[in-house]
């Protein structure tokens, strides 16, 4: 191919798919490592509920999880990262191999202290980038009716953290209804649902976890961390 039809093109840098490479030279055999947040301060939690339901069953299934506190978090760049709270989510961020993101809806939305958290995740921190290549699935509660207008904004933010968010989800409805009063999930097909998100979270993250390094190597990130500049061939 005449190198002249890709003038923008550094050819040293384009790797073309390896098949090969796709196979782990080793596998992880620790716990899959789970890290779980939710959206309300309420005491009568019900992302939080949901949250806890959803660490019960991937501890179940052999996941290690850790579900962050968001209380006493400050409001994102009002304080230096060095806060406590700040370096314990950005900590278990680090350790996670996969997320849980649960939050109620609110006028339609994610509520603040979601957000909160999600922003004091950096997507960059230096050459790294902590969320990147981690497996994400999405969850939402809602005092109506069912909505997916929460889940749908989890997922465009996993998607901006550069995560692997995966196709299933799951939205409950009159939240408070489905839950007992120790907190615990009644049964349901919202309560299946869950189930569902949480097989396919673990699967997933079998699968990337130790392909990850791979699937997430950039053109565009080896170009920009070439020593010098380098000419096409």
């Amino acid at each position: 191919m005449d190198d002249g039809e890709f003038p923008a093109l550094h050819r040293d840098l384009l790797l073309l798919p390896d098949p090969e490479r796709l196979e782990p030279v080793a596998r992880a055999t620790h716990k899959p490592r789970v890290l779980l947040l939710y959206g309300s301060l309420r005491e009568r939690s019900y992302s939080r509920f949901a949250t806890e339901e959803a660490a019960r069953l991937l501890d179940l299934m052999g996941a290690e999880t850790r579900i962050y506190d968001p209380r006493d978090l400050p409001v994102a760049n009002s304080v230096p990262v060095d806060h406590p709270k700040v370096q314990e989510l950005r900590a278990f961020s680090l350790w996670s191999e996969a997320q849980v993101w649960c939050s109620p809806e609110v006028h339609g939305a994610i509520t603040g202290v979601m957000k909160n958290q999600i922003d004091w995740i950096p997507l960059a921190e230096g050459a790294v980038r902590p969320t990147q290549g981690r497996v994400l699935a999405v969850m939402q509660v809602s005092g109506g009716s069912q909505s997916f207008n929460a889940v749908n904004t989890l997922r465009l933010l996993g998607r901006w953290m550069r995560m692997v968010v995966i196709p299933n989800q799951s939205s409950v409805a009159r939240a408070y209804e489905q839950f007992d009063e120790a907190g615990r999930m009644l049964p349901s097909a919202y309560y299946d649902r869950v189930v569902d998100v949480m097989e396919e979270l673990l699967r997933f993250t079998l699968l990337l976890r130790d392909r990850s390094a791979y699937l997430v190597d950039r053109y565009s990130e080896r170009k920009a961390a070439a020593p010098h500049p380098v000419d096409r061939l």
